[in-house]
């Protein structure tokens, strides 16, 4: 299954009259926040295929509408912060947001996160339980703690995706808001079971079905 993974940043590449021609194969899309909903909308609508996606820390995903001055997410896309979807035998899950660094909403502390992530866990074990499925991809904002992440408390991984790791196993972690200056930067990191790969702009990835091995 090809998988186009976006975040943080509008890609010219992406963000282009061409996008048919250059990701018209893609099957699924990934986006792992701050991400602005008409960019988001812009994807969905032009390749048609199913996008998913969690909250950023700057919230942009969101657009006012109607009198009363609400929000609402982009039109056709799917948030799955704390949830998990199936799609075509992948198990994808997410978890939205960054260390917080300043009051505001989608920041949270390590023990919020761990919380945030136990949830999600229960979810996990039943899935495995009942289902015997095993997650495949998870989707988050921030990088895990020590991997791709910054030393500035804004940019810090949490802890939590690494104890998450070690129990579900997921076979690829897939991240944002670590933005990407150099090509010798370190974009994919092995951890245990798990890839961890920084989309940031962006990635086109090979993910095989359950019970293969093919990794890109």
């Amino acid at each position: 299954m090809k998988v186009l993974a976006i975040s943080d940043e509008v890609a010219p590449q992406v963000y282009d009259a061409g996008i048919q021609a250059r990701f018209g194969d893609v099957d699924l899309v990934l986006a792992c926040g701050d991400l602005p909903h008409y960019y988001l909308e812009y994807v969905v609508t032009m390749l048609n295929v199913p996008l998913y996606y969690v909250m950023g820390n700057h919230g942009v995903e969101l657009k006012h509408c109607s009198s009363e001055g609400g929000k609402e997410g982009p039109g056709g896309c799917v948030d799955i912060d704390e949830r998990t979807v199936d799609h075509d035998g992948l198990l994808i899950a997410g978890l939205e947001g960054s260390m917080r660094y300043k009051p505001g909403p989608y920041q949270y502390s390590n023990g919020e996160m761990s919380r945030k992530a136990l949830r999600l866990g229960t979810r996990l074990l039943r899935q495995r339980l009942f289902r015997r499925r095993r997650l495949d991809v998870l989707i988050t904002h921030a990088p895990p703690f020590g991997i791709h992440d910054g030393k500035d408390m804004c940019h810090s991984g949490f802890r939590a995706f690494l104890t998450l790791m070690d129990r579900h196993r997921p076979r690829y972690l897939i991240h944002g808001h670590s933005h990407v200056h150099s090509q010798l930067q370190t974009t994919t990191t092995e951890y245990g079971d798990t890839v961890v790969v920084n989309a940031h702009p962006y990635r086109v990835l090979e993910i095989s079905a359950p019970g293969t091995t093919s990794r890109s």
